[in-house]
């Protein structure tokens, strides 16, 4: 930083004007250190590259208000520091929310979860007192994901029938049904 601006008031006063080599003088000669420093803070590279960034970025949006009495060093570190603060206290009030979110959903996914289990075992009853020719054809179809074609070669049957066995099935499952949901 010495070889273009000989004091730090010189270098501030380059940054306030909107001097692009004074800062990229500033992100060269910072952002590698400041990045360590991030990641002792919040033990992520990434987290940490992301608070440097945001306070160098921040940083030249604001120049106008820096300074030219005071460390820019120290000024640095610290406003890492305080950005590792705030997105650490949104992690967390975003984490409270979740939990927050998850303890009120549960129930009622629990109780969604039950009822879907009690209309699954009706389902399952009706299907068991189908006729067995047409249980076997349901099952093919719905259970192991057969074709109608694939279901009438397996049982020798045509392609009409099938329809027929599906039809009957669906019909029967559906009126037994209407009096227990």
């Amino acid at each position: 930083m010495k070889n273009f601006f000989p004091t730090n008031r010189k270098f501030i006063k380059h940054l306030k004007k909107g001097d692009e080599d004074a800062y990229a003088l500033l992100v060269k000669t910072y952002y590698k250190p400041l990045c360590d420093y991030a990641f002792g803070l919040s033990r992520s590279r990434f987290k940490g590259e992301d608070i440097v960034q945001n306070v160098l970025i921040r940083i030249w949006e604001q120049r106008s208000k820096l300074k030219p009495g005071f460390s820019l060093k120290s000024f640095l570190y610290k406003t890492v520091y305080n950005e590792f603060v705030n997105q650490y206290r949104k992690e967390v009030s975003i984490s409270k929310m979740e939990k927050k979110y998850f303890e009120t959903i549960n129930p009622l996914y629990e109780e969604k979860n039950a009822e879907l289990d009690r209309l699954m075992l009706l389902v399952e009853n009706e299907i068991e007192q189908l006729p067995p020719k047409c249980k076997e054809t349901f099952l093919l179809s719905k259970k192991d994901g057969l074709t109608y074609v694939e279901i009438a070669e397996y049982l020798n049957v045509s392609i009409k029938t099938v329809e027929n066995q599906m039809s009957i099935a669906f019909s029967t499952i559906r009126k037994k049904m209407e009096g227990k949901l």
